[in-house]
């Protein structure tokens, strides 16, 4: 049998949750203005409330697809288990009814720090918020979740990476009376989700001619296109892995990407995200084969291409595939009623031959006032990442044009 659940009821949040053992199931219960808060710290528990999961996330009009309960709980199985870090979901009901999420884990690097759910594989993290209700409501449940970060923080920083400017965090860090801050995390780039005539009006006239002569390329050619069904999903994530290794063979792919948890994790988070609605998968055919596949990931208002992958046949043939690919998503992601196109975190030159807004990510930093040694840290850390990376392009500069003289 696992350890026994611990509840208590206070009428404020006093003393903090790590000074209760943790158990299968930890829950912290108290009563102050109707709220009841929950930590879970158990991975079965945290699966088996996907339900009200999924209908909070539909209910936070901020959310992106990193949120939903099939791309966090799958990233647990195969990254958080092994990775030594403790599992700590925030749940907020009001009358029994979840009205406030946040998906954290305990961390030790080596000071305790609290993190989102999702690592370096995921693009946006956030709470949820139940934004269906009254804007009263709304409020109340933002300061249950503060209050419930407050008793979390009693001994350990909370450090949010990547929140998109707008997110429900937000709200959470404008309530923290703490110690906090906020630096610059990673730049996104963002187009209006419009059909792709909409996109080639926003090109100078030169610009938007290529364009269209690689669209009627693109068309001469014959390649089809295909959106996968859930059930055929597992295998068609294999192909689209082959071919994302193809299409990097000897230029430098990410590592994490040709990893068997990745794979594992993808193929488990994206047939559940395509049956529901909030992945769509993307082969395109050539003569009967298959030489690319895209996995974008959507939510209410926003659709990010996630993963692609190409076979090198298509370089060979002078087939765009950036371009292609935008087609595809430009089109659905329109005709959805989404506001944002997102090429989700990266900075890289050919996403901007479509002149995108650049949106950059934030980190928020929230401690308690005994822990500020530890977000000066943290502070300190940050700062000398930034500076280290900004002496590298500047030597990588200064041998491009050493290479050119």
């Amino acid at each position: 049998m696992g350890s026994p659940t611990r509840s208590r009821t206070a009428p404020a949040l006093r003393a903090p949750v790590s000074s209760v053992p943790v158990a299968a199931l930890l829950t912290v219960s108290r009563s102050g203005r109707a709220f009841t808060t929950e930590i879970c710290a158990d991975a079965a528990r945290f699966g088996a409330i996907a339900p009200e999961w999924d209908a909070l996330y539909r209910a936070s009009r901020t959310a992106t697809p990193f949120q939903s309960h099939a791309w966090l709980h799958s990233w647990w199985q195969s990254y958080g288990t092994g990775g030594g870090g403790r599992l700590r979901v925030v749940l907020v009901r009001r009358g029994g009814e979840l009205v406030a999420a946040a998906p954290l884990m305990l961390l030790f690097r080596p000071l305790p720090v609290l993190v989102p759910l999702g690592g370096t594989i995921t693009d946006f993290s956030d709470v949820l918020l139940d934004e269906s209700r009254t804007d009263e409501e709304t409020e109340a449940a933002v300061t249950a979740l503060a209050r419930a970060f407050a008793e979390l923080a009693g001994t350990a920083v909370i450090d949010l990476r990547e929140v998109r400017p707008g997110a429900a965090a937000e709200r959470v860090y404008a309530r923290w009376t703490g110690p906090r801050r906020r630096l610059a995390d990673s730049p996104c780039l963002e187009l209006p989700a419009v059909p792709m005539e909409g996109l080639l009006a926003r090109l100078p006239a030169s610009r938007a001619q290529r364009v269209r002569a690689k669209l009627r390329k693109l068309d001469a050619l014959g390649i089809e296109e295909r959106e996968v069904p859930a059930d055929e999903v597992p295998v068609a994530v294999g192909r689209l892995l082959e071919l994302h290794r193809l299409q990097w063979e000897g230029r430098g792919v990410t590592p994490e990407h040709l990893s068997a948890r990745f794979a594992e994790h993808l193929t488990r988070a994206a047939r559940t995200m395509v049956a529901s609605g909030d992945a769509r998968l993307t082969e395109f055919r050539l003569a009967g084969a298959v030489v690319a596949a895209d996995l974008t990931l959507m939510s209410g208002a926003l659709a990010g291409g996630y993963l692609y992958g190409a076979d090198p046949v298509l370089r060979a043939r002078k087939a765009d595939v950036a371009t292609m690919l935008l087609r595809a998503g430009a089109r659905d992601s329109g005709a959805h009623g989404r506001a944002t196109l997102s090429m989700l975190r990266g900075d890289e030159p050919y996403k901007h031959h479509w002149r995108p807004e650049t949106v950059r990510n934030q980190r928020l930093l929230l401690a308690r006032p005994h822990l500020a040694p530890s977000l000066w840290l943290l502070l300190a850390r940050a700062a000398g990442r930034e500076r280290a990376a900004t002496l590298v392009k500047r030597a990588r500069k200064t041998e491009e044009g050493g290479d050119k003289g």
